[in-house]
């Protein structure tokens, strides 16, 4: 956060980096690929449901990202599409696979890894422990 950034609305800080960092991008879009696949372990989920999801958290999504995400991650073999007419318009319902949910389980595993490194008691601490110098053989 910069100076006069303080006394500043979050929200308009985060959109002023959401609007000009790619890296925040694709850090964001990281988040939401998570998010996806964990929804859709969960029982089957369609575009506007997700989208209305996401921006419960804070992820605002155009409908340009949130599709062409979903029919990638259909192509890729993480999600199965299932298509239901409802109040007469077709509405594809998608579900995580096997391949998928394997993928959630590793991303969970890291994102857990990475919050308690990033939240720990002493953030004035090493970045890098310093290894164990006995274990390598330097006594």
């Amino acid at each position: 956060m910069n100076p006069s950034d303080v006394g500043r609305p979050i929200n308009d800080i985060h959109r002023g980096v959401e609007d000009h960092s790619r890296v925040f991008r694709d850090l964001v879009l990281g988040f939401v690929k998570i998010h996806v696949l964990y929804h859709a372990s969960h029982g089957p989920v369609y575009g506007a449901m997700i989208s209305i999801e996401l921006e419960r958290h804070g992820y605002r999504m155009s409908w340009g990202t949130l599709y062409p995400l979903l029919h990638n991650f259909e192509r890729e073999g993480l999600l199965v599409r299932d298509e239901r007419t409802v109040r007469g318009k077709v509405r594809k319902y998608y579900e995580i696979t096997g391949l998928g949910q394997l993928i959630l389980d590793e991303a969970r595993r890291l994102a857990v890894e990475l919050v308690t490194e990033i939240v720990r008691a002493d953030p004035d601490g090493p970045i890098v422990d310093e290894p164990d110098r006995t274990a390598a053989g330097d006594r």
